[in-house]
């Protein structure tokens, strides 16, 4: 199973779930008890929870794919030149050689969002999904910043 056909089985269960609990927090707060009515509130608050993370991630997804495709137009991508082992796992020094050279590169140029990318990756490539995520985020932030300014020359 690919990874987005994952995310849309689990995004589907995730929202079945939350009309679940939403049909129970109902229930629970027809049978008129103080107990029941309070557990039924907090059934009515889960969802929402849920949904926004849904929303939020499925929101990362599609920013992440632009830049890709904009820097894979740019011929910008990062050339996978990590070693593997004859497993087929990435040689754990040859990605943190990479993830210091990214590094460098963003330190060199703070407001390029395509460097903070390929340190997004390279970060991935090193095992360290947050960080990854969280240097995504920030080139997607670049980008948004960016755009504007690129959109009106």
């Amino acid at each position: 199973m690919t990874s987005r056909t994952g995310f849309f089985v689990l995004s589907g269960v995730l929202l079945l779930v939350a009309l679940v609990c939403v049909g129970e927090g109902v229930q629970l707060i027809a049978t008129g008890k103080p107990l029941g009515i309070g557990m039924g509130l907090c059934a009515f608050v889960v969802p929402p929870i849920g949904v926004w993370f849904l929303r939020q991630t499925v929101r990362f997804g599609r920013a992440s794919e632009r830049l890709a495709r904009e820097l894979e137009a740019e011929g910008g991508l990062p050339v996978d030149e990590l070693k593997r082992t004859t497993g087929g796992r990435i040689d754990r020094a040859s990605a943190d050689a990479v993830f210091a050279r990214r590094r460098t590169e963003a330190e060199a140029e703070p407001g390029d969002w395509r460097v903070w990318f390929r340190l997004a990756v390279a970060y991935a490539d090193a095992g360290d999904t947050p960080r990854a995520r969280k240097t995504m985020q920030h080139a997607i932030t670049l980008h948004s910043r960016t755009e504007p300014a690129r959109s009106s020359a």
